[in-house]
């Protein structure tokens, strides 16, 4: 068994996430108590308690999201002896989940994480004015389709792919009249659905910029060390272990076109064939399937999950 070891991204927040892990593991409470010192807040309340609206926030999301990722990590490897280095082939994070899968590999302190990721998460938020963005889902869509589609619908604003998901299903990202556009002309193209999502700000895509600024700067200021194991690079879907270059690349993320199906296809070309998420939810296993089924998958977020997990190796 070859092991790639992904980390989900913002959508798979949920109130009580990490709960469990902490009232059965020492180290992920502490875990989630680095984070709230940290950052000088009681995230670790906000999660188990909500309210939702709250933790939906960007700039709550992504260093709680993080911390579940890296609480379990931190089980694993204090409950299990499951070292990165040597039971992992590579690491990958969707969107946020990048900078947990570079925490995991080493790369990142937590703390350092956590402060990056609430940086981020409130330059996201603050380059568009609420209300003038948008994104979609394109259900039944390929990269080439939604391409096409938000060419269509962008008559001079922003309108591009985001998420290259699955081979049936891409995210596309924009001003929110040309978002409106796409999804009214999606039949037209031979879309099976387009999905207007919730979303505070049109993610992955140029109106981002402000906040890839901010972010060159914050990465500037943080140490960071070479992965343990190659990194599968969102904007490149391919391996990365030189801090400079990934540094380089966590800011192109950030408007840049998050492919995800190409980074699970590179996985199995560098031999993986089982994919575990790590943190909360299930969002990156279940794409994963759509991807190459030849690949198995699972999810661990959860004391049961840690079990399942340990059990295979």
């Amino acid at each position: 068994m070859t092991i790639a070891l992904v980390f989900p991204g913002q959508g798979s927040q949920a109130v009580g996430m990490g709960t469990a892990l902490a009232e059965a593991f020492p180290v992920a409470r502490e875990t989630f108590e680095e984070v709230d010192e940290a950052l000088k807040q009681n995230m670790f309340k906000l999660m188990s308690e909500g309210p939702v609206e709250t933790l939906t926030l960007t700039e709550n999301a992504q260093p709680a999201l993080m911390s579940v990722s890296l609480a379990v990590m931190r089980v694993l490897e204090s409950e299990g002896k499951f070292d990165i280095s040597s039971g992992a082939a590579c690491v990958a994070g969707h969107s946020l989940g990048e900078y947990s899968a570079l925490a995991a590999a080493g790369s990142f302190t937590i703390a350092d994480t956590a402060k990056l990721l609430k940086t981020r998460g409130q330059a996201m938020q603050q380059a568009v004015p609420v209300g003038e963005g948008g994104m979609a889902a394109l259900l039944g869509a390929d990269l080439e389709a939604a391409t096409k589609l938000a060419e269509a619908a962008s008559e001079g604003e922003v309108c591009s792919p985001a998420n290259d998901n699955a081979s049936d299903q891409v995210v596309i990202s924009g001003a929110a009249a040309a978002i409106d556009r796409a999804v009214a002309l999606a039949p037209e193209h031979k879309i099976k659905r387009a999905i207007p999502l919730q979303v505070s700000a049109p993610f992955h895509c140029s109106m981002m910029a402000p906040a890839a600024d901010v972010m060159r700067d914050a990465l500037a200021n943080v140490d960071v060390a070479p992965p343990l194991v190659p990194l599968i690079a969102n904007v490149t879907a391919k391996p990365v272990q030189e801090p400079d270059t990934i540094c380089r690349q966590l800011v192109d993320q950030v408007t840049g076109l998050v492919r995800w199906r190409e980074s699970v296809l590179q996985m199995k070309a560098d031999g993986v064939d089982t994919v575990v998420e790590i943190g909360s939810g299930k969002v990156l296993a279940g794409l994963m399937r759509r991807i190459d089924r030849e690949m198995s998958g699972l999810s661990v977020s959860n004391p049961e999950g840690v079990e399942n997990f340990l059990g295979t190796l």
